[in-house]
Order: structure tokens, then sequence, then C-alpha cells
């Protein structure tokens, strides 16, 4: 701002005139202070919040850097998968038709809330592996199926993808990740499902579901899931997941398994056998082919077992122990051979006497 002063004439005009002017000087000088000191401030305070977001990320990188992390909350993942009898029983069945290669499908389902997933069905898809990958899915025929299982009443979305494992446990290979990273850019919360159709039996199926982990948690040395849930239980993972990086590239999710009682009842009469089946009758040529070659067996079996026991003889008891490793026990499969033949003759003789009496 430009000012004008007046000459003074006087003696006392100047001594006012000076005045004034200290009195201006003085004032832009208390202001530059108190935007200097502004300044001053505002950089303690950017200063600050850098640190403290500098400390932040070496407390997160705690572990990573050889320290314990802090205790600190982090998201309750509990989730559960629950697999229908239908959707499980689909899945071993493609799986064993498949053996020895490798087979996929895609699960359909609902997300009902934040700890569950619900598969209700599955469906095949008609790629096939060798080794431990599978192809990339076929996004054609999963819209053509997805389009014709709505038609049908089947409404749900896929909730995940699953593949077999044939004889080589539950994890997923360099090529499963790379596949369930391209459902999980569609979904956060896809599934992947590993079912072992080789090692599972009745009663006890090898199966396992897994998600993919964060790598940025992961370099921050955070826990990548904390369960507070006491429903279910995870599968103890085995040492070929471990070194295929289990609870490193990604973790494993409870499955259960919940069914309503008209599926308990349809279950249990899957393979229920009736007091008649005993009394089911062979094709007489059948049967004579059977007892024929079991007959055979057996003469095969009694030579070995004959041989088994001079060489109990000859041998001591170390090497006679050392010989038999891995050898068929010649004793045992002659009795069992002996009491399935003496039980089929006797049953196909009876069935054969009442049909006679009877009819």
């Amino acid at each position: 701002m430009r000012r004008e002063y007046l000459v003074p004439n006087s003696g006392f005009e100047r001594l006012r005139v000076s005045a004034a002017f200290r009195g201006e000087i003085k004032q832009n000088s208390t202001q530059q202070k108190k935007k200097k000191k502004k300044k001053e401030n505002q950089s303690e305070k950017n200063e600050m919040a850098g640190m403290e977001r500098l400390h932040r990320m070496f407390a997160g990188a705690g572990g990573a850097l050889g320290h314990p992390p802090p205790d600190s909350p982090t998201l309750d993942s509990s989730e559960q998968v629950y697999i229908s009898s239908l959707a499980l029983l689909k899945m071993l069945k493609h799986g064993r038709a498949g053996v020895p290669m490798e087979v996929m499908g895609l699960m359909l389902g609902e997300f009902v809330d934040e700890y569950t997933v619900r598969v209700v069905d599955v469906f095949a898809m008609p790629q096939s592996g060798t080794g431990v990958s599978v192809e990339a899915v076929d996004h054609v025929f999963q819209t053509n199926m997805l389009d014709m299982l709505k038609q049908t009443g089947r409404p749900e979305m896929v909730v995940g993808w699953y593949h077999s494992h044939p004889g080589f446990g539950c994890w997923l290979s360099g090529v499963d990740i790379n596949t369930q990273q391209s459902f999980e850019a569609l979904n956060q919360r896809a599934v992947a499902v590993v079912v072992d159709p080789i090692q599972s039996v009745k009663g006890k199926v090898v199966i396992d579901a897994f998600r993919l982990i964060n790598p940025q948690t992961m370099m921050l040395g955070q826990e990548p899931r904390q369960t507070t849930s006491n429903l279910g239980h995870l599968n103890k993972p085995s040492i070929q997941a471990l070194i295929h990086g289990l609870n490193r590239h990604y973790y494993s999710i409870a499955i259960n398994y919940r069914k309503n009682e008209l599926e308990e009842k349809m279950l249990l009469n899957l393979h229920k056998k009736k007091w008649t089946d005993g009394l089911t009758l062979q094709r007489f040529d059948t049967h004579s082919k059977t007892n024929e070659q079991t007959v055979q067996e057996m003469l095969s079996l009694a030579v070995k077992y004959n041989k088994a026991v001079q060489e109990e003889d000859e041998l001591s008891p170390e090497k006679l122990a050392i010989a038999n490793v891995g050898r068929q026990d010649a004793k045992k499969h002659l009795e069992e051979h002996v009491s399935n033949l003496m039980s089929s003759n006797i049953v196909q003789t009876l069935g054969t006497m009442l049909d006679t009496v009877v009819f």
C-alpha cells in the first residue's frame, strides 16, 4: 500500500511522524514473526505426522524385522463353508471319474453373511489337467451353464471353484493360485475347494477349502486372519501343503456339512442292504465260472503256502522276518478264498432249493 506523509514544518510534527513510522515498522515485524511461527508449527505437525506413520509401519513390520509385532485387534474372519450333501457327492463322483487326471468345476451358492458361505450345488467344467495343474476356465461354457441352471430353478451365484488332486493331498499349486486370483478379482470372498478322491474313504472325505492371503499384510508381518469361533475345526496341515505355501500364500477355511432330516434319511438308505439280498441267486454259468476261478487261485495259493512252510523250517527267524516283507500272505488269502467259496455255494444251493419248493 502506498502511503503519503506531509513534510513537517515544526519539531513537534517531525516527532509525531517519526513515532508513526516506528509504530508501523513494529507492527509489520510482529506480523512477520507470527507468520514465521505459524509456518514452523505447521512444519512440526507435518514432521510429527510423518514420524507417526513411520512408527506405525515399522511397528506393523516388527514380525518381518525380527521383532514381535504389537498386540492389536485384527479383522475376525471365522468363516465356515457349508457344503450340501448333493454338492459333496457330485464333487467326489466327478473326481473319481477323472482319475488319474485332474478335473475341475464351479460351485453354486450364496454368501449368507460375513461368516457363512453356503454351497448348494456344483457343476463340472470341460477342463482337465495333468500333474498338479488345471487349465483356465471356459467362460463361454460357464455362462451358458448358468443360464440353463436358472431355467431349471437354480438361481444361485458362483461362490468359488473346486478341483481334484488324485492321490497327493489338498493344497494349491502355482497354477491353482493364479486361477484363484482370477476368481478373487471378481469376488474377494471366492473359495477354492480341493478334494482327493483317492485318499477319500467311506465316512471320511479328504477335502479342504482355501483362500489367498493379501501379500501386503504378510510383508508388514501382520496376521492374515483371526479366528474367534469355536464352531467346526481346521484340518491339520500336511508337510506337503506347508511346503507349497499354506499359511504363506493362502489359508485354510473350516468346512461343515449341514443336513436336514430328509437328507440324512436319503444318505442312510443309499447303500442300505436288506435281508433278502443274502438270498439273491447268481446266474448258473456265472457261478460256475466264479467257482472255477476261485479253485485255481486256491491251488496257486496252496503251492505258495507249502513253499512258505518249507522256508520256515530252513531259515532263521531274523531272515524269515526280512524275507516276508512285501510278500503276499498265502495262508490268510487261502482262508479267505475258502470262506467265500463255501458261503457262496451254500447260499446258491439253499436259494435253488427254496425256489423249487416255493415256485
